[in-house]
């Protein structure tokens, strides 16, 4: 069974930053690239970040382009998630997602990934 944790999450003070890590198991890990989305309150779900299998690729949306770094460790089946300069509308659920898909074009879009975590909450105070 395929199972994708989120941690990191909590209260940050604005100007902060964060570390949210994804633990994958249940897969080949190596095969997935895996994104990072988020979803604030009434609001869509946001693309924030993803990685090729290898690592050595990444794509960034906008919004946190700059700001944060994505990075995934092969030998433990995770991924991390680092992000700067926190201000409250980075408040939001932040979840994983693993798909077979290469890193490209649709890579943004989150009916590209077949598996999900829970989420984890991060609210950022001003």
């Amino acid at each position: 069974q395929v199972h994708l944790e989120e941690s990191g999450g909590g209260l940050v003070q604005a100007g902060g930053s964060l570390r949210l890590s994804c633990a994958v198991s249940g897969l080949l890990f190596s095969q997935y690239k895996v994104g990072w989305f988020r979803q604030g309150p009434g609001k869509d779900r946001e693309f924030l970040a993803a990685i090729s299998r290898t690592g050595l690729r990444t794509k960034y949306a906008d919004s946190v382009k700059g700001r944060s770094s994505i990075a995934r460790d092969n030998d433990k089946d995770s991924v991390h998630l680092q992000i700067d300069n926190l201000g409250p509308e980075d408040t939001a659920v932040y979840y994983c997602a693993a798909s077979i898909a290469v890193l490209g074009d649709g890579t943004k879009d989150a009916g590209q990934y077949e598996y999900w975590g829970q989420g984890t909450q991060v609210t950022v105070s001003s």
